[in-house]
């Protein structure tokens, strides 16, 4: 496929890769999607914009918990070809900005993940600020110590993203001469925003198994596990 060869030499050739990351690469995991057929939105009777937010959080904290715990959380999944490929370009000559809130590409030894929307395990108390394991939280979303609501440190919606998060990504993609987009529908807000702080010559690629409505993208339409498989 000629696109592959031309991904590959642009690999070979580039400074510094920026790869912008959704949660199509890990279904290949075991973990499902948000919005297809088989995604943890498919069948909900609320919006995800009301039950991912602060709003549900504090005033329907049983109903969040028991939904993050039963549709968000794999704590047995492990990291698939593509974090690992992701993994040893970016420890080579890049960085990665992820979507992702399930920590697997820091599992595949990343050095350079920003986790854009935060991660399922950074988990806390709302109300005394202490540290949670998993194992607690999935017991209960009340704080022993001080009945507090314990949340995990990811992005709900109406939150704002984390200044030095948001800082950070822009540093990444202003050193950028390859980007490479894979498993997301690109249509979230602000993360699609981050290809405007691209070098202005950076050549930019989607591996997705639908086109994304971007611009000037050069699009691999198929499955990421396969494109993935063929690069060095």
């Amino acid at each position: 496929m000629e696109d592959l060869v031309t991904l590959q030499t642009d690999i070979n050739n580039a400074k510094h890769i920026v790869f912008l990351t959704g949660a199509g690469v890990s279904t290949h995991s075991g973990i499902p999607d948000y919005r297809s057929k088989n995604g943890i939105y498919n069948g909900v009777q609320e919006s995800p914009e009301t039950i991912l937010s602060e709003n549900t959080l504090y005033n329907r904290p049983e109903f969040f918990h028991e939904f993050v715990m039963k549709n968000m959380y794999f704590p047995e999944a492990k990291p698939n070809l593509i974090h690992e490929k992701i993994a040893h370009f970016c420890n080579q000559k890049g960085d990665l900005i992820t979507q992702n809130i399930d920590t697997l590409d820091t599992k595949a030894s990343n050095q350079h993940v920003t986790e854009f929307h935060g991660n399922l395990y950074n988990i806390y108390c709302t109300k005394c600020h202490q540290s949670v394991s998993y194992e607690e939280y999935a017991k209960s979303y009340l704080h022993q110590g001080c009945n507090g609501i314990i949340r995990p440190g990811i992005v709900l919606y109406g939150e704002a993203i984390n200044p030095e998060t948001l800082t950070k990504s822009i540093q990444a993609m202003q050193k950028s001469d390859l980007v490479i987009i894979c498993g997301t529908s690109f249509v979230v807000y602000p993360f699609a925003q981050l290809l405007a702080y691209r070098q202005e010559n950076a050549r930019i690629y989607s591996i997705n198994k639908t086109a994304i409505p971007t611009p000037g993208v050069k699009q691999i339409i198929g499955d990421a596990l396969t494109v993935f498989k063929s690069l060095n």
